[in-house]
């Protein structure tokens, strides 16, 4: 029996087979892991991720091929895991940029989500774009068009880079294309309901992923999008689609380095009277002045105090 190996990423996993593109011939092949592998050290729910560089072997035509070998990861997105035995669940993996959509109503996402996937990011060195979607919905609510101005002088200040997308109008979508086209892997996610499936049929017409509505009763989304998955841009390079995302507990990540992951408070540590100033109740913390002065949002500061505090919750699973 002749046995043959190339290389692939991996395109959807669904937790037993994993859809992996051949590097050489563009080929999609549905792979199982192989029984002998081994990652040591791994402890997430899921061993493969989408975005993973792979290596796959070919033992017969009777056989499916068996991925025996991961590639050293450049990065990743990392959630907690609902499953109490594991560590994390891997979103995505090897990625150029990740493009977090969220609203500003219907439904409304948290700035502590978005601060917790924003550290998250940070800490595994994936850069983010913050993209405002369903910008169509706030035209006749002040309040609304007020918060939606306030978070992106928040994020603008913070070194973020942020969108206006609105699928309905097509506010913003040659502009969310152009961000995309720029890199290689890019990760699309948030909560359920935010409109992303909706955004990507407009962004990959004839792919006609399923949308959902927004429960009127609780203002949450419902879940479209069952697994990870990567599609091929017509520009070049990915687009990863991802479940929609309840929450986003922190992992592998040490409490007294959180500050480190809010690039507006690193910022200000070399200015504060102790070099290891965790910005809470130190003596002339330059973090806590310049939230005083304004230069520093209140709002993100009081979601790192917040992060800080309950860090034992956040990483109960770890």
């Amino acid at each position: 029996m002749e046995i043959r190996q190339t290389r692939g990423i991996v395109l959807r996993s669904t937790g037993s087979w994993y859809e992996v593109c051949d590097a050489d011939s563009g080929k999609v092949y549905s792979c199982r892991a192989g029984g002998r592998l081994r990652l040591q050290g791994d402890r997430s729910t899921n061993p493969f991720a989408v975005g993973d560089d792979v290596v796959i072997e070919f033992r017969g035509e009777d056989e499916p091929p068996l991925i025996v070998e991961r590639k050293k990861r450049r990065n990743a997105i990392v959630r907690r895991s609902v499953n109490l035995s594991k560590q994390s669940h891997i979103v995505a993996a090897n990625l150029d940029r990740a493009f977090l959509i969220f609203t500003i109503a219907s439904p409304e996402t948290s700035t502590g989500f978005i601060d917790r996937f924003l550290v998250t990011a940070e800490a595994y060195g994936v850069p983010t774009t913050l993209v405002f979607n369903k910008c169509d919905l706030y035209g006749g609510q002040p309040d609304a068009t007020a918060r939606l101005e306030y978070l992106e002088a928040v994020y603008q200040l913070a070194g973020y880079s942020t969108l206006r997308t609105s699928a309905e109008t097509g506010e913003g979508l040659n502009e969310l294309k152009a961000a995309l086209a720029s890199a290689g892997i890019n990760l699309l996610s948030g909560h359920s309901g935010v409109g992303k499936s909706t955004l990507i049929n407009r962004l990959l017409p004839g792919l006609e992923l399923k949308t959902g509505d927004v429960s009127s009763a609780h203002q949450k989304g419902k879940h479209t999008t069952t697994f990870a998955e990567m599609f091929a841009l017509p520009e070049g390079g990915y687009l990863v689609d991802t479940p929609g995302i309840k929450g986003f507990g922190l992992v592998e990540l040490e409490r007294d380095q959180l500050h480190h992951y809010f690039p507006e408070l690193f910022a200000k540590l070399p200015a504060c009277k102790f070099h290891n100033c965790l910005h809470r109740s130190e003596p002339q913390c330059a973090v806590r002045a310049a939230v005083e002065e304004g230069e520093i949002a209140e709002e993100r500061y009081v979601n790192y105090l917040d992060l800080y505090e309950n860090f034992e919750a956040d990483t109960a699973y770890r």
